[in-house]
């Protein structure tokens, strides 16, 4: 279970956001998601799309997996014009 606030992400994947400096719910909602996912797998390349799904889940109090099941075109679309996108 997530701590308040963080909802849908764990703890690996807030050390990581702490990484970057953010380290309250607050500050993730002052960002854009896709910023901050670019930022963290710049630094992790390994970090998949479903933290970008968690990302946005967590900034609009979403289970990650309503947010993916509904805005998958989107977040793909999104992060094909950021040059991130799957292959």
């Amino acid at each position: 279970m997530s701590a308040p606030g963080w909802r849908g992400l764990g703890p690996r994947s807030r050390a990581q956001l702490a990484a970057l400096g953010i380290t309250t719910p607050a500050q993730l909602r002052e960002r854009d998601a896709f910023e901050v996912y670019a930022a963290v797998h710049a630094q992790w390349p390994g970090a998949g799309r479903n933290l970008l799904y968690a990302l946005l889940g967590a900034q609009e109090d979403r289970d990650w997996r309503a947010i993916a099941r509904e805005r998958r075109t989107e977040v793909l679309l999104r992060l094909d014009a950021m040059g991130l996108a799957p292959r």
